[in-house]
């Protein structure tokens, strides 16, 4: 008798690390698709802008990044918050494993904006609101990766740095909603849920594949490194030493 999928079925590492290794082929394939169109529209098709000229093209690198940056960061707090209360290892585990992307991420979309703000705003760095709260997102992650790594008890390293990362997501609304709260040069939002886009379809296109390809890259690499935090973990129990087994005869 099947037993039925549950959302608890994969907590366990060794089904998380069987799902994820049949995935991770399919999300670099995608990624690496939906990259390649998403450049080419962006940078090839989707018409020069009136006011920035081609300058603006940067956008389709540097806002699919701010994104990820922010969504990343409440994800790693979510697992991290789950895995504190629960006791959930893997999801601690999944936490780890978000962190270094999501400040990678934050680091793209922080140095492409210089680059978008040079030719538009005249200078590669403003203490704007928005600027200086993604500059503390990206401290936010270099503190939670420092914190974890600096304690050699993987569950008392687990606990500290669901605290942090808990406290640290009072950052992101404020990222958010920085350019309607206060006078900063960053421009407003330029997709929005309630309003129609501000831009040509190509370049809407553009944005979205990159948005696609930035979620597909990440999901691949986090999941790669959380497989790679379960088998140190956990390198001692019976599956792990099936998968060396199982690796050593291939």
């Amino acid at each position: 008798m099947n037993t039925p999928l549950r959302f608890t079925t994969f907590a366990a590492p060794s089904r998380f690390y069987a799902l994820t290794a049949a995935l991770d082929p399919w999300l670099w394939m995608l990624a690496i698709g939906l990259t390649i169109a998403g450049l080419y529209i962006g940078f090839f098709v989707a018409p020069t802008d009136a006011t920035q000229g081609d300058s603006y093209r940067i956008i389709f690198i540097h806002v699919p990044a701010a994104w990820m940056s922010m969504i990343l960061y409440l994800a790693m707090a979510f697992w991290a918050g789950l895995g504190w209360m629960l006791n959930a290892r893997m999801a601690s585990m999944l936490a780890r494993a978000i962190a270094p992307t999501g400040a990678m991420f934050t680091f793209l979309a922080l140095w492409t904006g210089a680059f978008w703000g040079k030719p538009t705003w005249g200078t590669w760095w403003v203490w704007d609101a928005r600027l200086t709260s993604e500059l503390i997102l990206l401290f936010l992650y270099l503190g939670y990766i420092a914190l974890v790594a600096s304690i050699d008890d993987a569950v008392r390293g687990d606990k500290a740095g669901a605290v942090l990362a808990l406290v640290g997501a009072v950052n992101v609304p404020i990222i958010y909603f920085s350019v309607k709260w206060w006078n900063t040069l960053h421009q407003g939002a330029t997709i929005s849920m309630t309003a129609a886009p501000k831009m040509a379809q190509t370049m809407l296109m553009a944005m979205l594949l990159m948005t696609f390809a930035f979620w597909a890259y990440a999901f691949a690499v986090v999941f790669a490194r959380a497989r790679a935090l379960a088998v140190e973990r956990e390198r001692d129990t019976e599956w792990v030493r099936a998968l060396a087994v199982g690796g050593s005869r291939s």
